[in-house]
């Protein structure tokens, strides 16, 4: 009859697995970090251009005349309601967030720094539109 033995992993094997998954997870976890706020820039910014669009379209089909949009939640006008062509739904500002990311201010220029007071900026004379918190050059702003 043979004796078998059954060896187990030493301290020192189960410590060098320990460190190299350590550095593993120290390489990957930042690349992931920043993940959320990518996404929530790019949403931003892709609602932005829906939202340009949509002005643009309206304002060629009613005779050079921009939507009328009030400062508010979600008051887009003509361009968000039930049966709409133009949006289908309110936009959010993603990056701004909060309970103000679908609210509207009228203004003529974009922010120069991060705000979560508002979601959207309007210039009903120009038919001009900003995402809050994002510069001229439709860049995200820092966050503080």
């Amino acid at each position: 009859m043979r004796m078998t033995v059954h060896r187990g992993f030493t301290l020192v094997e189960i410590l060098i697995v320990v460190v190299i998954l350590g550095i593993l997870v120290a390489i990957v976890v930042p690349q992931y970090a920043n993940a959320t706020q990518d996404a929530q820039q790019r949403a931003t910014y892709d609602q932005l251009l829906k939202i340009r669009r949509a002005v643009d379209v309206y304002y060629v089909r009613n005779s050079n005349r921009y939507p009328t949009v009030i400062e508010g939640s979600g008051t887009w006008g003509e361009i968000v309601l039930p049966g709409s062509v133009y949006l289908r739904e309110t936009p959010k500002n993603q990056w701004a967030g909060g309970v103000n990311a679908t609210r509207i201010v009228l203004g003529t220029a974009p922010d120069v720094g991060f705000t979560t007071e508002y979601g959207w900026i309007f210039d009903p004379g120009t038919g001009q539109v900003w995402a809050a918190s994002f510069s001229e050059a439709d860049q995200p702003l820092p966050r503080p």
